[in-house]
């Protein structure tokens, strides 16, 4: 599983997911890809996945969108919300 973190350089909540999101990937290993797009720079990509607020986490697996989560999560959320996923596979 894939999940993207649609962030930008002028969000405070963006930086205070970072740290959350890199421990949350170094407790996942090979299990989750965590990968940081700026919707500055990517805006046709965050439009075409419907982000309209940074941060928002987008889970894919295979290329194809699982769920999605708006604002700040704890490593904890980011658990069960991926743990959830996992479960249904």
């Amino acid at each position: 599983m894939v999940i993207v973190d649609f962030w930008a350089t002028w969000c405070a909540p963006c930086k205070m997911l970072n740290p959350t999101l890199e421990r949350f990937a170094v407790a996942q290993g090979d299990a989750v890809e965590v990968v940081k797009m700026d919707i500055d720079h990517c805006k046709d990509t965050a439009a075409q996945f419907g982000v309209k607020s940074a941060p928002t986490l987008i889970l894919f697996r295979d290329g194809e969108v699982l769920d999605q989560k708006r604002g700040i999560q704890s490593k904890g959320q980011l658990d069960k919300w991926v743990a959830e996923h996992a479960a249904g596979h």
